[in-house]
């Protein structure tokens, strides 16, 4: 009896498929908690309990295993945020379900926001971030700056250029996020009420 194949005849069989979930797992964990430059594939290997042969035959490099497991904090974080996008009732609650979004997931999720700040800040000396636009990962803050677009169209919001205002939204949260995880202390509900604030001062129309 052969392996059942989760993606056709020529994919990955169930146990692959939950061995590659294992060793993304326990990725995020040693990155959450030692940062990416500490994390190698032998770290992983007893992470997850197995060889480091084993986890090269899943994936060839420590290269293509973080970037695995970044890849699937960052497809969570999207369908967290577009799910509740989904729920609003019109562009400017979209606006504020975005923000309440971003900063609810990171909330929840303080592991991954970890692994997302330790690949994008350490990548090669934090090379990636000294490129104009590269923090704009996944399109994130463009996603934003459609939503304040789609607002103004709808005559709900004032004139103003979308991207910027975007940049300068986004900039708040991650300045927000960043304070958090050094200081847990925070109170990060609070925070997010403040930033709803923040963001509907500066795009709402003015009497």
């Amino acid at each position: 009896m052969t392996p059942r194949r989760g993606d056709g005849p020529d994919g990955p069989t169930f146990t692959e498929r939950a061995r590659r979930q294992q060793l993304i797992d326990a990725t995020i964990d040693l990155i959450s908690t030692r940062g990416y430059p500490a994390t190698s594939l032998s770290a992983i290997a007893e992470r997850a309990g197995l060889s480091k042969a084993a986890v090269l035959y899943h994936f060839s490099s420590k290269d293509k295993l973080t970037r695995a497991a970044l890849e699937q904090v960052m497809e969570q974080f999207s369908a967290y945020v577009t799910e509740r996008l989904a729920r609003a009732a019109g562009p400017r609650d979209a606006i504020v379900a975005y923000v309440r979004a971003m900063i609810g997931y990171q909330q929840a999720n303080r592991r991954q926001v970890r692994v997302i700040t330790e690949m994008l800040l350490d990548d090669e000396g934090g090379t990636r971030l000294k490129m104009p636009g590269s923090h704009d990962t996944h399109g994130r803050w463009q996603a934003l700056a459609d939503l304040l677009t789609e607002g103004q169209e709808a005559g709900v919001l004032r004139e103003f250029h979308p991207q910027t205002v975007a940049l300068a939204i986004g900039g708040a949260i991650d300045g927000v996020i960043a304070h958090w995880l050094a200081h847990p202390e925070l109170d990060l509900d609070a925070a997010a009420a403040e930033l709803e604030e923040f963001t509907l001062n500066a795009i709402e129309r003015r009497s």
